[in-house]
């Protein structure tokens, strides 16, 4: 009888624990998360810049086209444009727009690294702070493939989210770096146990990092709750002897966080965003709050009719506000009692609950019920608590091995098809916008998204059906009536423009943006000196309003005025000095008052920036040809 050789056998064997060594690797994993993340969100380069927020953000902001300069750093920690205070995202847009021009690509693939990068720091988060490696990996991979994250990766303007999370990681890391040397010394030496703050420059740094996530974007108020959370589970420092220590050392980051609030309900006061109770009721808020909580848990267990916006209907039916209510306080007592078996039941859950207070509607800004962005990190929480729970479950049934890697797959594998999926409707805003209309009712904004985008493609019958069905959806929100105003402007349907601008500055008077468009469209009408009184009602109410002095400058041009036409023209350039149109007009006005040599080098200037454009062109020409006669 013949023996087949052990060799073989043993081979086999040391080649799979060696590749499983290989696999299990930290370095290993994490290029394997960055990669695939890269891979899933790659269609995403391609993508356009939207009509919604990226105007604001980065397609029509002077100050961001410009790139980094230093009177634009100096606007990025000043200014409280977008309703926020967040300059690091200003800074990181001017940056793109420094080194990609105007263009979609660069800043998508900016975002894409970014989260393939936050994805990398979830999981040496986790492992840090667990040792788990395989569970820690899982709720990375789950973080960076769920479909609610798309919105936060596909949208140019939600850079400040991927910033703000970026900095909460660090920050997050450098606090558990902290506490692990901080425990290290007291274990040596006992009477450091009353030192009442860390001296580790770790906790410096923490502190460093979460001022960096603030100014990229204040939801990260809640991160000393968070760190609380974390010193009960996994870090396990709640005692008896240590709950003051814990309190104190919490302060510096609370203070922070104060000031950041305090900054942010000013900033958006001030740009009107924040709702009255007049327009949502208290009541109304609670109630929805409720139902978001609902809804956001369910969006995360199974990711379906994902849109941007989701409306917000006023009022909740009591059934449904009473049953999410019920879910609410069960989930809660649930996590109580759940707290010391299986900590990180309360740990998860309340991260979830507890970051997504200052976005879930209470203090309502902007008309939205609930956004999947603002689930970029709360989702962590609830990763946590599956992951965590899962392998729970998975020991006490005593599951296999295989079969749980086969079901981790499974599961990975489908978020991954969704995002993707989902990922598909973020192309434009044709796509995105008729998603939204097909999966949402009473969509206002999306309906005037979507009529902008067909009167632009070509389509205007099709485009005053939605514009018109948004109107009669919200007749009275300033918002809907300028955006349906710019729309009607550019079917060149100025009368009912500026009807509807009017409207418009009944229900929010002294808005620039909204002066300086109505008197665009009263310049169009030839209604030049109702037009000069808007321009300079918009540059009265904002005086670096760059487009504002352009359009000044076009009307007193129309008058005849070029003196005080060049004046103006030249504010705006020296305001957005890479805006070849304001170049180029300056030039047209320094024509006219006999300045040639100054006017042809506006048009070459013109042309660095645009060079493709004949019509500077011509005018360079003309100019030589006159000097030649």
């Amino acid at each position: 009888m013949k023996i087949g050789k052990p060799t073989d056998v043993t081979n086999r064997t040391d080649w799979t624990v060696q590749a499983e060594d290989l696999l299990s690797r930290p370095l290993i994993i994490s290029l394997l998360l960055a990669v695939a993340t890269l891979m899933v969100y790659w269609p995403a380069r391609k993508f356009d810049f939207l009509g919604y927020d990226d105007p604001l953000y980065f397609t029509q902001n002077v100050h961001v086209l410009s790139g980094l300069t230093w009177s634009n750093v100096g606007w990025a920690f000043t200014t409280g444009d977008a309703a926020n205070w967040h300059p690091l995202t200003w800074l990181s847009l001017m940056l793109d727009a420094e080194l990609f021009g105007n263009q979609p690509a660069g800043p998508h693939l900016v975002n894409l690294l970014f989260h393939a990068a936050n994805t990398i720091l979830v999981f040496v988060l986790f492992r840090r702070l667990t040792a788990a490696h395989w569970r820690s990996a899982l709720v990375a991979a789950l973080f960076a493939w769920h479909p609610l994250h798309v919105e936060s990766v596909a949208w140019v303007a939600e850079r400040k989210d991927l910033l703000c999370a970026f900095f909460m990681l660090l920050t997050l890391l450098a606090y558990a770096k902290s506490v692990t040397r901080d425990e290290r010394v007291t274990q040596e030496r006992p009477a450091a146990s009353l030192v009442p703050l860390p001296s580790s420059r770790y906790y410096f740094l923490a502190l460093f990092f979460f001022a960096l996530a603030l100014m990229s974007k204040p939801m990260a108020v809640t991160l000393p709750f968070v760190l609380l959370l974390l010193d009960w589970w996994p870090l396990q420092r709640f005692n008896t002897s240590t709950r003051q220590r814990l309190a104190l050392e919490k302060i510096p980051f609370l203070a922070l966080s104060v000031a950041a609030a305090l900054i942010t309900f000013i900033v958006q006061k001030k740009g009107d965003t924040v709702a009255s109770l007049a327009t949502f009721s208290l009541s109304a808020r609670i109630e929805n709050a409720f139902v978001s909580y609902a809804r956001y848990l369910g969006k995360t267990i199974w990711p379906v009719t994902l849109a941007n916006p989701y409306p917000h209907p006023g009022h909740w039916p009591a059934a449904t506000v009473s049953l999410t209510f019920l879910l609410f306080v069960v989930l809660c007592a649930a996590a109580f009692l759940l707290a010391r078996k299986f900590p990180f039941v309360f740990t998860g859950w309340f991260w979830f609950f507890g970051m997504l207070v200052p976005v879930i509607g209470l203090v309502q800004v902007g008309t939205q019920a609930m956004a999947d962005r603002y689930m970029y990190l709360p989702a962590l929480g609830l990763f946590l608590l599956f992951i965590w729970g899962a392998a729970q479950l998975a020991a006490c049934l005593k599951i296999v091995k295989p079969i749980l890697t086969a079901l981790a797959l499974v599961v990975l594998a489908g978020c991954a098809l969704k995002t993707r999926a989902q990922l598909a409707f973020w192309q434009n805003d044709g796509t995105l916008f008729r998603h939204a209309l097909a999966v949402t009712q009473n969509n206002c904004t999306a309906s005037v998204n979507f009529g902008t985008w067909l009167s632009k493609n070509g389509h205007d019958q099709a485009a005053l059906a939605y514009l018109d069905a948004a109107l009669k959806m919200s007749p009275s929100n300033p918002l809907v009536l300028y955006d349906v105003g710019n729309a009607l402007a550019g079917l060149g349907k100025f009368d009912e423009a500026i009807g509807d601008y009017r409207r418009a500055l009944q229900f929010a008077p002294g808005r620039p943006n909204i002066l300086n468009n109505l008197g665009c469209a009263l310049m169009a009408e030839n209604q030049l000196p109702g037009a000069i009184t808007n321009f300079e009602a918009a540059l009265k109410a904002r005086p670096d309003f760059a487009y504002a002095h352009n359009s000044l400058g076009t009307a007193l041009f129309k008058q005849g005025k070029f003196e005080a036409a060049a004046q103006h023209f030249d504010a705006a350039v020296k305001l957005a000095p890479r805006n070849a149109q304001f170049i180029a007009n300056l030039g047209d006005t320094l024509v006219r008052v006999g300045k040639t040599q100054a006017a042809a080098a506006c048009y070459r200037r013109a042309l660095e920036l645009d060079p493709g454009n004949s019509e500077f062109l011509d005018k360079l020409n003309s100019l030589r040809t006159n000097a030649v006669n």
